[in-house]
C-alpha cells in the first residue's frame, strides 16, 4: 500500500475537513498496490477515504476533475446509474491536500462485496457487463474532455522500445539469463504491429474507457450479481481492447501471475465466453465489426505488454514494480509468457 499506516494526527485533520467528531474511526480497507484506502466509520454513516499515490499520479486534480466530469454526465443522463460519489469537505472541495499528500473521501457502497480472483463464469460474465456497461454508458460523453491521467499507459510501441532500450542498457548478466525469454517476445512483435494497425484504423474508436479491469473493482451485490464498478482514478479515452485485454489476463487462468509453478497456469475457456457474452451484452452495438473482430487480439496485446513490462524491469534491475524475491519479475514475465502461448493456442 502507498501508506504504511495512518498517522493519527493527519486524521484528525481529515476529520476537521469533514466536521467529523472524535469517535470517528477508522480501517484498512482492501489490498491496492497503488493508492492507500481506509473504511471510516463516523456517527450517521459509513465512508471510503483514500490517499492519492502522487508518485504514480503526477496530476492528482486530474483524476478530481474526470471522476466529476463522469458523475456530472451520469447524473443527468442516467441518474439512476450507481457508483460512488465524492463527499465534498465543509469549504465545497472533493479533493484535498495535508501535510504534501491527496486525500478524497467516496461514499460507502452498502451491502456490496468484492473478489480478489474470479471463481466462476458467472462473476466473470457480471464483471465484464459491467465494465461494457459502464463506457456504453459514457458512450455520448466527448472522451477528450478528460484528462490523460497516466499518459501512454497502454502505448505498447512504447513498451516494446523500452524493452529494445534494456535490451542495450540493462544487466547483461540478467539479459544473458533471460535469452530465451528475450527471443519469445522478440519473436512476438507482429503483435505490436497488429496493435499500431488497430489504433490507427478509421473504424477503431476512442471511448471513455476504465483502464483497469481485475475484478477487485467491481461491486457485487448479495445475490452475487454486478452492481457497479469502482476505482475511477484510470478512466480517460482509450480503445476497448485495453478493458477487455486486461480481463483477459486476469480472469482467464485459475492462477495470478504471482505463480511461480507454471504447470498451473491454464486457460479457462469457459471464462473466455463469459467475458464475452457480458461485455458484448452492452456494447456489441456499439462496436464496430472492425473492433468486434479485435475482440481477442485484446487479450494478446494485454498479456504481451505486460510480459515486456516484467521482462524489461527485470533487466533494468527492478527499477519499477516491487520486488519480494530477487527473481521476482523474471518469474512475473515467465509466467505471463505462459498464459499467452496458451491463449494464443486457445483462440
Amino acid at each position: 500500500m502507498y501508506f504504511a499506516f495512518m498517522k493519527e494526527h493527519l486524521f484528525k485533520k481529515i476529520c476537521a475537513e469533514y466536521n467529523w467528531n472524535d469517535n470517528t474511526c477508522y480501517e484498512p480497507l482492501g489490498s491496492g498496490l497503488i493508492n492507500s484506502t481506509w473504511k471510516v466509520t463516523t456517527e450517521n454513516n459509513i465512508y471510503v477515504l483514500q490517499a492519492i499515490n502522487h508518485h504514480v499520479f503526477k496530476n492528482p486534480e486530474y483524476i478530481d476533475e474526470n471522476i466529476k466530469l463522469v458523475t456530472d454526465f451520469l447524473s443527468k443522463k442516467n441518474p439512476e446509474y450507481l457508483f460512488p460519489t465524492l463527499l465534498k469537505t465543509n469549504t465545497g472541495n472533493s479533493f484535498i491536500k495535508l501535510e504534501g499528500e491527496w486525500f478524497r473521501v467516496l461514499s460507502f457502497i452498502k451491502n456490496t462485496q468484492t473478489f480478489t480472483t474470479v471463481n466462476n463464469e458467472l462473476q466473470a460474465f457480471e464483471a465484464a457487463k459491467q465494465f461494457g456497461n459502464f463506457t456504453a454508458l459514457l458512450n455520448e460523453l466527448n472522451c477528450n474532455a478528460l484528462h490523460i491521467v497516466l499518459p501512454d499507459f497502454h502505448n505498447l510501441s512504447l513498451r516494446y522500445e523500452q524493452f529494445n532500450d534494456a535490451l542495450k542498457t540493462g544487466n547483461n548478466i540478467r539479459i544473458i539469463e533471460c535469452k530465451d525469454a528475450i527471443a519469445f517476445l522478440q519473436s512476438q512483435k507482429n503483435i505490436v504491429e497488429e496493435w499500431r494497425k488497430f489504433i490507427t484504423h478509421k473504424e477503431a474508436e476512442q471511448r471513455v474507457t476504465h483502464h483497469d479491469t481485475k475484478i477487485s473493482n467491481v461491486l457485487f451485490n448479495e445475490c452475487n450479481e454486478g452492481a457497479c464498478v469502482i476505482d475511477l482514478d484510470t478512466i480517460m479515452p482509450g480503445y476497448f481492447i485495453s478493458d477487455v485485454g486486461d480481463m483477459f489476463r486476469t480472469y482467464i487462468s485459475p492462477v495470478s501471475e504471482e505463480e511461480t509453478d507454471f504447470n498451473k497456469i491454464t486457460i479457462r475457456k469457459n471464462i473466455i465466453t463469459a467475458i464475452y457474452n457480458g461485455y458484448m451484452q452492452p456494447m456489441k452495438n456499439l462496436l464496430s465489426v472492425f473492433e468486434q473482430d479485435h475482440f481477442y487480439f485484446s487479450g494478446e496485446f494485454m498479456i504481451y505488454m505486460q510480459a515486456l513490462r516484467f521482462l524489461t524491469d527485470y533487466l533494468n534491475n527492478d527499477i519499477y514494480y516491487g520486488c519480494k524475491y530477487e527473481k521476482h519479475n523474471y518469474n512475473r514475465a515467465i509466467n505471463q509468457i505462459t498464459l499467452l502461448q496458451q491463449f494464443q493456442q486457445t483462440v
